[in-house]
This record gives C-alpha cells, structure tokens and sequence, in this order.
C-alpha cells in the first residue's frame, strides 16, 4: 500500500435545508484544492451532480500533472518537453510504472524484461484468422488484448504483486506485437515475429513494414519521430480510457481485461479518434486554394464546422506535446521529400493561417498534438485505422501505471457513481388482460 500525500488545507461550509455542514478541503502538490464529500450523503442525505464528472477527484494520483491554462503537462514531475526531446519511450516506460528514471543498470534489466516478452502464444495468430478479412484494427485489438488471459494465467492474481508486474511488462512488450499483427491482418500481409537485437520503437517499425522478400533497414529519424508519439501519448492523468481502466480494475478483473476496457473505450472518436478526424479534414480541404474557405467557415459560428486538430478540451493554451510533435513531423517530412505531397501542403499552409492569424490567436486554437501526429502517421505509411491502434499501444503504459496505482491505494473502492433518478414513482402491476 502506498502513503497518501494528501495535506489537510481548511473546511468548506454547506447550509442545506437549514443545517450546517463542514466538509474537509484537502491540498495535493500541484493544482486546486478539493473538498471532500465523501460523509456528504450520510450526514446530508444528498448526493452531488456532475456529469462527466468533470469537477471530481475520483482518485489520489502521483502519475501525471496537467495543468490545461498554463499548458502544464508532467510524469511524475518531468516536463513533457524534456522528456520529449532528452528521453526515449521505453525510459518514460520505466518512469511511470516504477516513479523514477532508471539508472544504468535498471534501465538495462527493465530492456532486457521487456525484449524478451515480445513474443505472443503462436496459437494467437489463429486466433488472429477468426476475424474477418475487413475487420477494422481496433476491433482485433479489443478481441486479442481481452484474450490474453487466456493464455497468460500466471500473471492474473491482482494480489500478488510479483504477477502484476509480469502482467505490467507483459502487456508493455506485447502490444507492439500485437498492433503490428493487426497492421499486417488488415493489409494481408505474413505476420513478422520481433527481433530482440532492436529497440522497442525499432522493432514495431519493423514488424509494420517488413517483409519477407526484402531486407528492412530501420530510418533512426523515422523512427525517432514514432517513439516521440508515444512518449507524448503515454499518459494523460483520468481521461476516458483511464478512467474506464481503473473503473474496470476496481471490480477485481484481471489486468489484460482491464486494459482491453481501456482500448474499447479509446476507440470513441470523441478520444481516441481525434487525429484521424483532423486528417479526414484536411481530405476535406483538398488543395491550399480552399483553406480560406474552410477558415472563414471555422470562424462563422452559424456553419457548424470547426477545424479539427486545433485548440484542446483540457489545455486552454498551447498544448504542450504539440510543440515536440511539430519538430518531428517537419523532421519526418523533411527526410522522406514529401513537402510536395498535396494533402501534407494544406496541412503546412494550414498550419501557417493558424499561428499567424488574429482570430486564431485570439481564441487560442493552436494546432494541436493530434494535428501533428496525424500529419506524421501519414507521412510514415499508417493508414488511418491504424492511429488509435497507436495511440493505444503508447497509452497502455500509463493505463497499467493507474491500474497498479489504484490497486496500491488504501482507499481504493469499487467504482459506484450515484444518479439523480428521474423516472416513475412506484407503480402498481397490471396484468396483460387488464392493459389498455
């Protein structure tokens, strides 16, 4: 069990129906302070109403800082931006699953783990040919993730913290394996098996795009720009998916479902899907004769059209992964010469309008992340079914990071979020003869 850092920071008061209330008000290291309703409903008998929960603190959490009005996010204290640039994915791994960065030797151990968990149960490749021909990635990735444990059986007992860490780095090292056979399912292409002398990023760019007729040579800036996807995507505090993960691995089920949870709910496009829909967009655009057409539309409130892949739900100033994403989609089209590309010339000259333009500024609709990576999976050769297979693959880390967290927290409950019930009132049965 780990020791809550939560400080005691004054009371607030509630006059309910005539009675007074005090209720706790607790400070955490960064950012607002909450008030604790926990005893509200028994003291009161009143619950509180927050849809999306969007205003509540479901959890104590010591992963990751977000701060959306100063552009603020953090692992475990580390800017975004410098682990971005200094660090590699498979490092962050190790950051936030264990809380520090790595020395020499951890580093080496925590590699060695998860280079020789890469390999799936062959029977899984037949598991694999049950899906349709057409099946769209994230649904294969639903199915199989959600099967592991039925393969995996020593490393399911939530209570024993040596198989949930089997669990952790099974998953971390086998998702790669996992998208990468997707990729090939969906293309119809032979599966290829990892290769342990690679690099985590490395290997999953082989095993996409290898084949068995052709020696495959890994671009190191190619490849740079995908392991920088993922450090960006890793964790994103409680999010949906995060959310679901935790909710799910509060009832007791067992790692792999619980992630399987978190990828099924991932697939929303309102989350997971965001930079397949700003590429969708720039589809739509078409030609750089059209993008101020398209801004005017943005900027006319009456259209109903808004540009996707600009400004961010959390962060009200620049998102912060977006400026690390920038670097390595210009890297990227800069190494394979695909300025000249037309959809990648609207995505370029849109993104100039953006930064330049009043309206933009003002309103603080920078691109963002999603914009960027879109622009850079395309670049690499992903089709866009395959972008929130990526993104999943990046975000198990931190989905396994809440999930260990919340089975370590004494506090931890299985998740029962409350309703205001606005249906009948009680009614008497009435037999089918007797119905009108």
């Amino acid at each position: 069990m780990r020791e809550s850092k939560i400080k005691p920071a004054g009371k607030a008061s509630l006059n309910y129906e005539g009675k007074d209330y005090e209720l706790p008000v607790f400070a955490g290291t960064q950012g607002p302070n909450v008030v604790d309703i926990r005893k509200l409903y028994d003291q009161a008998d009143i619950f509180t109403y927050d849809p999306g929960f969007t205003s509540t603190s479901s959890t104590e959490s010591n992963i990751t800082f977000i701060d959306g009005d100063k552009g603020v996010l953090q692992y475990r204290g580390y800017a975004i931006g410098d682990l971005a640039e200094h660090s590699t994915f498979l490092e962050c791994c190790y950051l936030l699953l264990y809380g520090e960065l790595p020395n020499g030797e951890q580093m080496a151990k925590f590699d060695h783990s998860i280079t020789h968990h890469t390999m799936v149960h062959e029977q899984l490749a037949t598991f694999f040919r049950g899906f349709r021909r057409d099946a769209h990635p994230m649904a294969i990735m639903c199915g199989v993730v959600g099967a592991l444990s039925a393969f995996y059986h020593d490393s399911t007992d939530i209570n024993d913290p040596k198989q949930r860490e089997v669990a952790s780095h099974r998953l971390v090292a086998k998702l790669p394996t996992i998208a990468a056979m997707a990729f090939k399912y969906h293309v119809g292409q032979p599966f290829v098996y990892p290769l342990n002398k690679l690099g985590y990023t490395e290997n999953f760019l082989r095993m996409c795009f290898s084949v068995p007729a052709e020696e495959y040579v890994v671009n190191p800036v190619l490849a740079k720009a995908l392991d920088t996807i993922f450090i960006l995507h890793a964790d994103h505090e409680q999010n949906a998916s995060t959310s679901t993960v935790r909710l799910a691995g509060s009832s007791g089920a067992n790692p792999f479902a619980c992630i399987a949870a978190g990828i099924a709910c991932l697939w929303g496009p309102a989350h997971g899907g965001a930079n397949e829909a700003a590429l969708k967009m720039l589809e739509e655009i078409g030609t750089v004769d059209r993008i101020p057409e398209f801004v005017a539309k943005a900027k006319d409130k009456s259209s109903g059209f808004r540009l996707m892949g600009f400004g961010h739900r959390v962060y009200k100033n620049y998102d912060p992964r977006a400026k690390a994403m920038q670097v390595q989609a210009h890297a990227v089209l800069d190494e394979l010469g695909l300025h000249d590309d037309p959809l990648l010339k609207v995505a370029m000259e849109l993104e100039k309008v953006a930064l330049s333009d009043p309206y933009f500024i003002e309103k603080k609709l920078y691109p963002n992340i999603d914009f960027y990576s879109g622009i850079t999976l395309k670049a690499l050769g992903f089709p866009t079914s395959m972008f929130t297979v990526l993104f999943a693959l990046a975000r198990t880390v931190g989905w396994i990071a809440q999930w260990k967290e919340m089975l370590e927290d004494p506090h931890q409950k299985i998740g029962r979020p409350r309703q205001i019930y606005t249906g009948p009132t009680e009614r008497t049965y009435v037999p089918m003869p007797k119905r009108k």
